[in-house]
């Protein structure tokens, strides 16, 4: 360095005197000023403000939503009693609150849309995942697609021990893993053709074994809601064959109609055919009675009638007989009666001008 610089900041550096009082501006030298002027006020708000941004920083609280709950992490170390729907507080880098999901998740299988939709869509949403439809084996060993949706939820007095067990994908080795076995295992006892046929059984059969399943797994981990059997596609020559058969039993259905059919005609017409011979009969017999009881009315009167005749009443009639005879002879001079007396013969009346002969029975003409 030049000296004439050296002497420059010698002489720079070399304390000025102080007329009035050298020794307090070397005491006073050793003190340091304040930055803020002396205004604790203003420190105090910089060093909350400070302490509100390192807040807002790290965040030491989280807010758990109905439909879930808390589970506290501390140093790696998952605590068994999880947190209730809230403001919960933590301390930042020892710490920790994960929010898990409790409400109803549902699982689709089915091959018409295979898209995934999470939690990713609202904070408040259960869950909804589609998978493809399950392929199975029937008991033939032909393929088998099985339409299925499943319901549950996480458990949450359990749900610490069950994500600290089964980790945050959980549905995966519980729920898939559970329905597909269950699902093969059910499909596998049954012959394709009779899949549509027995669908009501089997749709029952797989919700009890997945239910049974589920909750035999150690501290229950998953409530099982419901499970749908949606639809079950088959191979598309069984469907063919199924549909022939469908066909055969229809028309074998229609034909035994027609047959039930004709045969209660017949029985109609066979129940009609006895009431028409069935009345016939009873006309018949009602004639029958009549012409009976008339019968025996004309018996009974001609027996009154022939008790009550005597010689005196058959003299009496003769004579009235005579009587008429006797008129019709002033009318009728050519005429010529002949007389029985006793009335054993009827009396004979004979006219003589007229070609035709006349018999009279009682009266006269």
């Amino acid at each position: 360095m030049p000296a004439d610089l050296n002497d420059y900041y010698k002489k720079n550096s070399k304390p000025k005197p102080d007329d009035n009082n050298g020794s307090s501006n070397n005491n006073n030298s050793m003190n340091f000023e304040n930055p803020f002027g002396g205004n604790k006020a203003i420190s105090v708000m910089i060093i909350v403000g400070a302490f509100f941004i390192l807040f807002l920083l790290l965040r030491p609280f989280t807010v758990i939503n109905s439909g879930e709950v808390g589970i506290k992490v501390v140093m790696g170390k998952f605590e068994n009693r999880p947190l209730n729907p809230g403001l919960h507080f933590f301390i930042p880098f020892v710490e920790q609150i994960v929010p898990v999901n409790t409400r109803v998740r549902l699982i689709t299988y089915s091959n018409s849309n295979q898209s995934s939709i999470g939690d990713g869509f609202s904070s408040f949403e259960g869950g909804l995942k589609r998978n493809p439809a399950i392929r199975v084996l029937d008991k033939g060993g032909l393929t088998v697609n099985i339409d299925l949706a499943v319901q549950y939820r996480l458990r949450p007095e359990s749900a610490p021990h069950t994500i600290e067990k089964w980790g945050t994908s959980w549905e995966e080795k519980i729920i898939n893993s559970k329905v597909q076995e269950v699902v093969r295992d059910v499909i596998g006892r049954y012959s394709a053709e009779k899949l549509p046929e027995m669908r009501n059984e089997i749709a029952k059969a797989i919700e009890t074994k997945i239910k049974q399943a589920i909750d035999s797994l150690p501290g229950k981990p998953v409530i099982l809601t419901s499970v749908e059997l949606r639809n079950i596609d088959l191979p598309k020559k069984i469907k063919e064959q199924i549909e022939r058969v469908q066909i055969a039993k229809q028309q074998v259905t229609i034909a035994e109609q027609m047959k039930e059919k004709a045969k209660q005609e017949a029985l109609r017409k066979a129940e009609i055919a006895k009431g028409e011979a069935q009345k016939k009969r009873i006309e018949a017999q009602g004639e029958a009675d009549k012409i009976t009881i008339e019968a025996n009315a004309q018996a009974k009167a001609n027996r009154v009638i022939a008790q009550s005749l005597s010689e005196d009443l058959l003299r009496l009639e003769q004579i009235k007989t005579q009587r008429g005879f006797n008129e019709a002879l002033k009318s009728n001079k050519n005429a010529q009666i002949f007389l029985t007396p006793g009335g054993a013969v009827p009396n004979i009346w004979i006219d003589t001008k007229e070609s035709k002969k006349a018999v009279s029975v009682g009266d006269t003409k």
